[in-house]
């Protein structure tokens, strides 16, 4: 008779899921961003598609989506901000381009 061989007794190391300090601003920017857009009243579905994203974001712990959201806002920022739409700051577009800089 062949010998089988014998399991390993080391169990394997699952992926983290627990969001990193990277994912939490990110996390954080949009959320920010959310809630300026709600503010200025604009951009509905920009909106709706952050709050499913960072749903999603929770569930998951995966952030790809809340990077194209932010990607998103950040354009929308920088059309209004050349517009001179009160409440769109240079400190919110430079928050969401530092945080887009942070993607793994």
């Amino acid at each position: 008779m062949a010998k089988v061989a014998a399991k390993s007794s080391t169990p394997k190391k699952k992926p983290s899921t627990k969001p990193t300090a990277r994912t939490n601003n990110i996390e954080k920017v949009c959320e920010d961003a959310l809630q300026k857009l709600k503010d200025l009243g604009i951009q509905q579905q920009l909106q709706n598609d952050i709050e499913w994203c960072l749903g999603s974001y929770k569930s998951d712990g995966n952030p790809v989506g809340l990077y194209s959201m932010a990607e998103r806002a950040l354009t929308v920022f920088q059309e209004e901000k050349a517009r001179k739409t009160k409440g769109v700051t240079a400190k919110t577009i430079t928050d969401i381009e530092k945080a887009l800089q942070e993607r793994p």
